[in-house]
């Protein structure tokens, strides 16, 4: 966490140290290694290897849009867990996240979205839902945090290898929300 905290303080202040990429390619072809598993939001403007400046095998990366737990992602987190040994999970939210806005909108005012974003969005129903009844002055930044939260409680409490190897002390879990302007990760949680 450390690390991550520090790479995403290089990348507020727009020092960037991992730009080689041409340098671990062959020890990348033998195996990987990662620090920790990301799971992000499919937003083009979130890459967490920039947001944390980490090197190409330094982290899991998950993305989906709205940065939801389903069960492909948590099986993907199960085999970084049990077969890479990876010890921290990190929940990464963002500001102006656009499947939280129209999850938002569907609970607010009722909109219908087309095609399988209807299916998306109903991931995100709970954490939406939860944070619309502290009635906040703005609900999208609340749903994007408490969508954060949902999300790291369903990996420590939820039946699986990675909940198990939670308990055991094995992987840490936290969070954090990614300011699109700024750069800056405000991180919660372990």
């Amino acid at each position: 966490m450390k690390d991550l905290a520090a790479g995403n303080a290089r990348h507020v202040r727009g020092v960037q140290t991992c730009t080689d990429f041409l340098a671990n390619r062959a020890a990348l072809a033998e195996g990987q290694h990662p620090v920790a598993i990301v799971l992000a939001c499919a937003d083009s403007r979130v890459a967490p290897e920039y947001v944390f400046d980490q090197a190409p095998g330094r982290l899991f990366i998950i993305r989906v849009a709205g940065n939801f737990v389903d069960e492909e992602g948590l099986a993907s987190m199960e085999y970084a867990v049990e077969h890479l040994g990876v010890p921290v999970i990190v929940v990464l939210g963002h500001s102006s996240c656009g499947a939280l806005t129209a999850a938002v909108a569907v609970e607010q005012k009722h909109e219908t979205l087309p095609g399988h974003l209807p299916a998306l969005v109903e991931h995100l129903g709970v954490p939406v839902r939860t944070a619309l009844a502290a009635a906040p002055a703005d609900p999208v930044a609340a749903a994007i945090r408490q969508n954060v939260v949902y999300s790291m409680e369903r990996l420590a409490k939820e039946r699986s290898l990675v909940s198990s190897a939670v308990s055991e002390g094995k992987v840490r879990i936290a969070g954090g929300v990614y300011d699109l302007a700024t750069g800056d990760v405000a991180f919660m949680g372990s």
